[in-house]
């Protein structure tokens, strides 16, 4: 069974290990030299890391694919300021060998705790006519499990199972308690749009051994995706406001806010001005916790600022961290 994880990897740098990864990208790339090596990421629950196999290319392309369970052997080593693993040896695992749970990361609250909680917003909603919308999701036979246990991610931010529902109810909370603030907005359709902003990501996503987009995924993308469930839930719920079901539809299509953010629309109302803003805020701060968790795996003090990140265009520093150090 696995006994390092990518965590471990300061703790074994220039060392051999022998351990079970998931195999998330393979490349084939040629040597300078002559000849082809494969690039490949790796993964288990605690992150991933980059990986190169210099020789027995053609035998491990036969042998494994993205998305498949292999045993390596292989070095540990730091390569501009990040851990990766030179590949020595490469197979197949077979299922016996590994458990699932070890390759997957998963939130670290209670999911069912968590959707008590987002369904006790929606119990409370003053519009009936949007609590009705809501529940129908909520109460989905498919889309109720799914959005228990998708990911918000490929990688970004809440990339782990129940990511999407531990992202959707902390935004919840955080548009709930600024609502007050601004007497323009409708707290009961800025939360719907909190709730449903990302609801199309349960099949812009798959999660199986590791996380990937589905060809819907890749070829319309949540937010498009959304939009058309929204209008088959208000289909079936007819007769629905129209003016309510244009408001959401709304929401949705502008929650990323800017064009060039992959929004088709810009945010039009009070509701879909916060709830874009609050939605970048939440995401973006969960990103900050990853990087400094990244940066202490990598061996960094927890005061140092990180490396750059590439998602932000700058590097960060952990506040906590760097007082605690002071």
């Amino acid at each position: 069974m696995k006994d390092f994880f990518v965590e471990d990897a300061a703790r074994f740098d220039n060392a051999t290990v022998t351990t079970y990864f998931v195999l998330t990208s393979m490349q084939v790339r040629d040597k300078k030299q002559g000849g082809q090596f494969l690039a490949l990421t790796v993964s288990d629950k605690t992150g991933s890391l980059e990986a190169r196999m210099w020789d027995d290319v053609t035998e491990a392309i036969a042998t494994c694919d993205e998305g498949c369970y292999v045993k390596v052997q292989g070095d540990i080593s730091k390569y501009q300021g990040k851990f990766q693993i030179t590949l020595k040896k490469l197979r197949l695992a077979a299922e016996s060998e590994v458990d699932p749970k070890d390759f997957q990361p998963s939130t670290k609250f209670d999911v069912e705790e968590m959707w008590g909680e987002l369904r006790g917003y929606v119990s409370a909603f003053k519009n009936a006519e949007l609590r009705r919308l809501v529940f129908a999701f909520l109460d989905d036979e498919q889309i109720g499990p799914a959005f228990k246990t998708a990911p918000a991610a490929k990688r970004l931010h809440h990339a782990w199972l129940g990511g999407l529902l531990e992202h959707v109810l902390t935004l919840v909370r955080v548009c709930a308690a600024t609502a007050p603030f601004y007497p323009e907005v409708d707290t009961d359709l800025l939360v719907t749009g909190a709730i449903l902003h990302d609801i199309g990501k349960i099949r812009e996503l798959e999660w199986r051994s590791s996380f990937s987009y589905t060809l819907e995924g890749q070829m319309i993308g949540h937010i498009s995706i959304a939009q058309g469930m929204l209008r088959e839930k208000v289909q079936q719920l007819a007769p629905f406001p129209e003016k309510l079901r244009v408001l959401v539809e709304h929401m949705i299509l502008s929650h990323h806010g800017k064009y060039e953010f992959g929004s088709p629309k810009l945010p039009m109302t009070p509701e879909a001005l916060l709830l874009s803003a609050l939605d970048d805020l939440e995401a973006k701060m969960q990103a900050m916790r990853n990087e400094f968790a990244a940066a202490v795996a990598s061996g960094k003090s927890s005061g140092e600022v990180t490396d750059w990140v590439r998602s932000m265009d700058r590097p960060l520093l952990n506040t906590q961290g760097y007082l605690k150090d002071e």
